[in-house]
């Protein structure tokens, strides 16, 4: 487990000074899924002969002196949400089964160039639409800390990937929380970027305005070095800023060093106390203490509007989803099912038979709900107010961060639940997403890190620290020094303390 235990950045140290291979790492994190994901399901492929081909070209790079980056020879995992060429891209639905794309989304093209040996496309609930990788078609991803309860969703398959040291890094994507969540409640580190700042091209949509790719890592650090690697402009995206990137290895590294001096954190009052776990709420509350320590300067703040964050994010998301998913017609590609008993079936009974038998309830549940709000007579009443709110939401976060830096709240108003239980009540499931919506409406980036683990039960909490747009390099630095100062107390890194990860009942 030494290599496997160590940060992306060590690692990547290691490649450098040649004291170890990249075909030994990727090695090493192939026999590690082989060992434990039979339990974790973390995987829906793994491409073991991709992943040494690729170890084996960096290898290359480094005995030539040609690196293609720092992380060049470091592998990765990436969501079965993004294309990849000669890949299954699935996005966790039976309606795409098989799907080869003949391309790469940006992202992954990005990684290929880097050099990092991609290790395989990991378990999301269908369609990135859910947040416990309960709703995925293949079945669901199981948490590294307690195999019986859930990861986080959508990218719940990234999270517990990087927790279970099936592999250093991972990508994954937020539309409202789904890097973030999993981050929370598998004691991982999630980042969602400021929307436009990493590409979308090649990412298989759910709703487009919300929609973002992110960096899924053990330390805040290696979530930096991986944003570097991603981030940037993309002239495939039409919604991709075209402004260089800051320093944000930079920012983390001098984050580091503990002093916050002169820096304003703003705790929302709206996203903590009644109806969040007392447990969650405790190590929340450490931790801004930790900061007042490190020299930051507390303020409170209010965002009013954020209390229709949820109901706004549950009409615009939907709607956006049911165009979105128009597109699955069993026509062009996907899965087609030919309806029973009709020997001369329309083209509209095998779209109704493929889409019947392709989708799982939770994609019709939101197709259903978003095609409703969309629909003539209601728009207006539904969609469009549900863009008012999110106009105001948006004001609520200029107004609080001319008070402070950054914003901080709980991740997550609990610790990860027990697989099964929320099934049967989507709107529980909802509630999950509280604290991380805000942020996804209001186009903002947001950074979740381990803050301890709950006294209830001994499950990892998250810390979520947000910025205004184009500010991720505040995260880095604000959550780098908390993770430093956390660290300290605990004597080590969080994931060092979880009960499963060594095989002892994976």
């Amino acid at each position: 487990m030494s290599l496997l235990k160590k940060s992306a950045a060590e690692l990547a140290d290691m490649l450098a000074a040649g004291e170890t291979t990249s075909v030994a790492l990727t090695q090493a994190h192939l026999d590690q899924i082989a060992a434990v994901d039979g339990a974790v399901h973390a995987f829906l492929h793994v491409d073991t002969t991709g992943a040494l081909a690729a170890a084996a070209a960096s290898d290359a790079r480094r005995a030539a002196g040609t690196p293609a980056s720092a992380l060049d020879g470091v592998p990765i995992a990436v969501k079965d949400v993004l294309a990849t060429e000669g890949l299954p891209t699935t996005c966790g639905s039976k309606i795409l089964e098989g799907w080869i794309p003949p391309y790469d989304s940006t992202v992954v093209a990005k990684l290929k160039a880097a050099g990092l040996p991609i290790l395989g496309k990991t378990n999301m609930d269908e369609f990135a639409m859910g947040s416990s990788t309960e709703h995925s078609a293949y079945g669901p991803t199981h948490n590294p800390w307690d195999l019986d309860r859930i990861p986080g969703g959508s990218g719940g398959g990234s999270a517990a990937a990087v927790a279970a040291f099936e592999a250093p890094l991972a990508i994954g994507t937020d539309t409202g929380g789904s890097i973030r969540q999993p981050g929370a409640v598998t004691g991982t580190v999630g980042l969602k970027p400021t929307y436009g700042g990493i590409s979308r091209y090649g990412l298989v949509a759910m709703a487009n305005s919300l929609d973002q790719v992110g960096p899924v890592t053990r330390t805040v650090l290696d979530s930096a070095l991986l944003h570097e690697v991603i981030g940037g402009y993309d002239p495939l995206d039409s919604t991709s800023i075209n402004e260089p990137l800051a320093a944000l290895a930079d920012a983390a590294r001098a984050g580091a060093a503990g002093d916050l001096s002169g820096v304003r954190v703003g705790v929302i009052s709206e996203l903590g106390g009644e109806g969040y776990q007392p447990g969650v709420q405790q190590r929340f509350d450490e931790a801004v203490a930790l900061l007042v320590q490190a020299g930051a300067e507390i303020v409170e703040v209010s965002c009013p509007s954020f209390v229709h964050a949820l109901a706004a994010y549950y009409l615009i998301m939907p709607s956006e989803a049911s165009s979105n998913l128009a597109r699955f017609d069993a026509m062009r590609y996907g899965l087609r099912v030919l309806p029973e008993g009709n020997d001369d079936p329309s083209a509209e009974d095998v779209m109704r038979a493929s889409r019947d038998a392709g989708f799982g309830d939770e994609v019709k549940r939101r197709i259903i709900l978003g095609t409703y709000a969309l629909s003539s007579g209601y728009y207006d009443a539904y969609y469009g107010q549900a863009q008012k709110v999110r106009t105001l939401i948006s004001q609520d976060f200029e107004a609080a961060f001319a008070k402070a830096d950054v914003l901080v709240s709980p991740t997550a108003p609990t610790t990860a639940f027990k697989i099964g239980e929320k099934l049967d009540d989507p709107l529980a499931m909802y509630l999950n997403d509280v604290a991380t919506i805000p942020a996804n409406l209001a186009g903002i980036p947001g950074l979740s890190l381990p803050a301890g683990l709950a006294p209830e039960d001994g499950l990892p909490v998250g810390f979520q620290i947000l910025a205004p747009a184009l500010a991720d390099d505040r995260l880095y630095r604000v959550g780098a020094a908390l993770e430093a100062l956390l660290e300290k107390q605990w004597g080590g890194a969080l994931l060092d303390q979880a009960p499963t990860l060594n095989g002892s009942n994976a």
